[in-house]
């Protein structure tokens, strides 16, 4: 029983008393007319008593910050202990330009960095391959060689700073630059702190931006395990990201299940390849979204903990308790955001940073007010990180852990969304896995499903969106300062790269190509062929390429 001194008479006794109350409430025709629900959709009871919760155990459902199975967070102390990590995700144009970015936000509080590459870069082609045009330093930083790495992060210590970089199909690539020029500053790697996002499985699901098949790419995926567990003790190679997937349209419960479903494959993928489960899976961490529904994120946050913990811990057999952790970084919705009256977008904001808070997050970056018009302006984003460092020294959040546990509401919301993942990884399971379900189209076809109903209830006006589909200022003019980004940089950027390609030793450049397409041949750990190569100024194109040739390029199959 979560309420000890509770007897299953009192239990009987308080449902009776709920039934009453709410027979009486709905007869007196004073409530509103509309549906009450998540923004996911589930359902919400008008009132919620304890014997909601009355089949919730404390001990072993909910117990002690620190302690298994970690609903109130992974550290005893939590907040009390050590703020989150503030970040704001920051890229754009060239890297002088995010470098100066980078040290503007260092200057005004921010404790990591948080590095966003532009399309070319993410899709692991050079600026100057012609697919590129019109794309370099568009939707963030435009990096080509270890050239561009030694200038994005120049006067940075990186011994000093945690970093994390979100890319995926060529994050091995991107990893080994970032290395290079830590060795280039005299910093070993086992100093190095940070995340590579490196989540293949989530871009078959929602964002498309892949090079290779499944298999060899989740072959890539468990060399930087193995090449990072040993040579990067203190650095994620992997960020398990629902966040994209919730911005492609899913609900907080498909953005959980599919989360955790891909970290699952992840850890099976490691332990196929012969690693020791309590050697690698404390350095894996996830990246979700925090959303506009305040206690649904709360309860999504809370119910991953407990989720992952159970899984570690009996289905997979891992013994380290800190392999039962479940660590996350949280970003604010920036599907959340709109075009029509920005800066509402403040606000937004601040609810869902909230959220991440009282949800326990190890790390925290909150999206500007702009960025359904542009990239960041520096005035917005000084916006955003200051709503972090409010939330941090002014409403008084902090001083408790877990401040909300034990909400009849809160509780029961965590319990049914724990059981409504189970019953996903049930499906994924019967449909062979993650791979053959994104073979399938499985996770395609529910998040289109999903997306489309919550779209049909904006139209409807079931859920209402202020500025937009309710409260619109007709003639509205924007007026907040926008950040563009110049055709120059696309030719500086192109420049740059001819310069290094005229330069280099060509013949170690050769060499390091061939060594990385033998690695690839015969099984050896690509990791150190990337930061071979990266010394050697091969370009992330040319090691992508080289890849292509064993590896192939991936097509989609259709899902509708």
């Amino acid at each position: 029983m979560f309420q000890g001194r509770m007897t299953m008479n009192d239990a009987e006794k308080v449902k009776s008393t709920k039934e009453k109350w709410q027979s009486n409430v709905l007869r007196s025709g004073n409530v509103r007319g509309v549906k009450f629900t998540t923004v996911s959709g589930t359902p919400i009871e008008m009132l919620y008593t304890p014997d909601d919760i009355e089949n919730i155990n404390y001990l072993s459902d909910i117990s002690l910050p620190g302690e298994y199975p970690y609903t109130r967070g992974i550290h005893d102390t939590m907040y009390r202990g050590k703020l989150w990590t503030m970040r704001q995700f920051a890229g754009f144009g060239t890297p002088e330009d995010t470098n100066a970015r980078f040290k503007y936000l260092l200057e005004h509080g921010q404790t990591g960095l948080s590095t966003a590459f532009d399309l070319p870069t993410l899709m692991g082609r050079d600026a100057d391959d012609p697919l590129s045009e019109g794309e370099v330093g568009i939707c963030g930083v435009s990096v080509s060689s270890l050239a561009d790495m030694e200038i994005l992060f120049h006067g940075i210590p990186l011994d000093k700073v945690s970093t994390s970089m979100t890319v995926n199909a060529p994050a091995a690539m991107v990893l080994a630059y970032y290395i290079a020029v830590a060795e280039q500053q005299g910093v070993k790697p086992l100093q190095l702190r940070g995340t590579t996002q490196n989540d293949i499985l989530k871009e078959y699901i929602a964002q498309k931006e892949w090079i290779y098949p499944p298999a060899p790419s989740m072959r890539i995926i468990t060399d930087m395990f193995s090449y990072c567990t040993r040579e990067l003790p203190q650095f994620n190679p992997i960020s398990i990201s629902g966040y994209h997937i919730r911005e492609a349209g899913s609900t907080a419960v498909q953005e959980l299940a599919f989360t955790l479903a891909d970290g699952l494959a992840y850890v099976e993928a490691g332990v196929a390849a012969g690693l020791d489960i309590d050697e690698f899976v404390p350095r894996l961490s996830f990246f979700f979204n925090s959303h506009l529904d305040f206690f649904e994120e709360i309860a999504k946050f809370r119910a991953a903990r407990k989720i992952w913990a159970k899984k570690m811990r009996y289905k997979y057999g891992a013994k380290n308790p800190r392999s039962w952790m479940l660590r996350f970084h949280t970003q604010t919705a920036g599907c959340s955001l709109t075009a029509q009256q920005p800066e509402n977008n403040i606000i937004r904001t601040a609810y869902e940073a909230l959220a991440g808070v009282l949800g326990g997050t190890q790390s925290l970056h909150t999206n500007s007010m702009d960025e359904t018009l542009a990239l960041p302006s520096e005035k917005a984003v000084k916006i955003a990180l200051r709503t972090q460092k409010i939330i941090a020294h002014e409403i008084g959040v902090v001083n408790t852990i877990d401040p909300l546990a034990g909400s009849y509401f809160v509780e029961s919301l965590t319990k049914k969304m724990e059981e409504e993942v189970e019953q996903y990884f049930e499906k994924i399971d019967a449909l062979g896995g993650v791979i053959a379900a994104i073979e399938q189209g499985f996770f395609q076809r529910e998040i289109a499903e999903a997306a489309y109903r919550y779209q049909n209830e904006i139209d409807n006006k079931e859920k209402i969106i202020v500025g937009v589909n309710d409260f619109v200022e007709e003639g509205e003019q924007i007026e907040i300062p926008l950040l563009t980004i110049p055709p120059e940089v696309e030719l500086k950027q192109r420049k740059r790269l001819a310069d290094v390609r005229q330069s280099r030793n060509q013949e170690r450049v050769e060499e390091s190509l061939h060594a990385l397409q033998q690695a690839a041949a015969d099984g050896t750990n690509l990791m150190p062929r990337f930061v071979d190569a990266a010394h050697a100024y091969v370009t992330l194109g040319e090691m992508c390429n080289a890849l292509v040739e064993h590896f192939g390029v991936y097509e989609e199959p259709a899902a509708f």
